[in-house]
């Protein structure tokens, strides 16, 4: 009776052990590439607040963008730019020098806010564009009309 007990926690045991084999084979088997395939590449959309549509010349409107990523890789860097249209105005960001058309500049921030100075008394439109280190580019564009705030007197009034 012992012999027959004996046999058969064998035959169990090689059953398991067979069995890890072969799992471990298919496991392996499976690991054929050299390198494993990491996404880097992540699309992004733009999100801007609203904006005022009119503005006067000499007028400042505040622009909230916030750059959302479908994933978070750390080397991916975003750059913006922009090119004035019709009209003339400065676009800057918080307090440094004002942007310079289809000149690119680096965004530490994700969240950010551009301000947008008017200097002209037409219409004025620009675009935006921003692009992350791996060529993805989103376009926004930006229309003000001029604010009319009432008759400019030239001279004096007789």
């Amino acid at each position: 009776m012992k012999n027959i007990v004996h046999i058969s926690q064998m035959s169990f045991g090689t059953i398991v052990l067979g069995l890890m084999a072969i799992v471990g084979i298919l496991f392996l088997s499976g690991c054929e590439k050299e390198s494993l395939d990491i996404q880097e590449n992540f699309p992004f959309e733009v999100k801007v607040m609203p904006v005022p549509k009119d503005i006067a010349i000499g007028e400042t409107a505040e622009i909230r963008i916030a750059i959302i990523s479908n994933g978070d890789y750390a080397e991916n860097t975003y750059y913006l730019r922009y090119f004035q249209n019709d009209g003339q105005g400065i676009l800057r960001y918080f307090d440094h020098k004002p942007y310079l058309p289809n000149d690119l500049y680096p965004l530490a921030q994700k969240e950010f806010r551009l301000y947008y100075t008017s200097e002209s008394f037409v219409a004025q439109n620009f675009d935006v564009w921003i692009a992350d280190s791996f060529g993805n580019e989103k376009q926004l564009s930006f229309q003000f009309n001029n604010k009319k705030l009432g008759p400019i007197i030239i001279g004096p009034v007789r």
